[in-house]
């Protein structure tokens, strides 16, 4: 029997990691099954909405630098 999703805890670094491959859009099969038994959803919703907001900012940053240099 499987753990709740609710129950399992995970390292962040892991949720982390599983978030960005999820960006990059290149995963294993294997590795992906092994996420879904190990890491909590919710964990790993909020990492992702965290990650592309900082991703979104990171790109208004650069682009506001850009437009300064130019």
């Amino acid at each position: 029997m499987t753990t709740p999703a609710h129950r399992r805890k995970p390292r962040l670094l892991d949720t982390v990691r599983a978030v960005l491959w999820g960006f990059l859009g290149v995963r294993r099969k294997s590795d992906y099954q092994e996420d879904i038994h190990k890491l909590n959803p919710l964990h790993l919703m909020a990492v992702g909405v965290v990650l592309a907001f900082v991703f979104v900012i990171g790109l208004m940053v650069l682009a506001s630098w850009a437009v300064k240099v130019a």
